[in-house]
């Protein structure tokens, strides 16, 4: 039988990689060692990323909902400890979206939080 070497499926295996390091600064982006290299280090901040984009997110949301909640007279913490005394269960990012889109809903929503206190 025929020897079997590896060529095609080595290529293949390169190829890819290289493709995902296109754009990559020199020889990144062109020598397969230091392009898997820097693939694999891409990939682990992908995945960082992708968690840090929730904890952005949330970070954002609280900040915009404590500069409408100061608005009208009220702390953060406060109005959230009044939102669940009410029973009000809005997320985060509602509660962010109704401060800057409808400021009158959104009072009206502080003085249910404040009537719960």
């Amino acid at each position: 039988m025929a020897r079997v070497k590896g060529a095609m499926m080595t290529r293949k295996r390169r190829n890819k990689t290289l493709k995902l390091a296109k754009g990559y600064f020199g020889a990144k982006s062109k020598h397969f060692k230091m392009a898997k290299q820097q693939v694999m280090k891409s990939g682990q901040y992908a995945y960082i990323g992708r968690k840090q984009r929730k904890r952005d997110f949330r970070k954002l949301w609280i900040a915009r909902i404590s500069a409408a909640c100061k608005l009208n007279g009220m702390n953060y913490s406060t109005f959230m400890n009044g939102l669940k005394k009410a029973g009000i269960d809005l997320n985060r990012k509602m509660l962010s979206e109704i401060a800057i889109n409808d400021p009158s809903g959104f009072a009206a929503v502080v003085e249910k939080a404040k009537a719960a206190l």
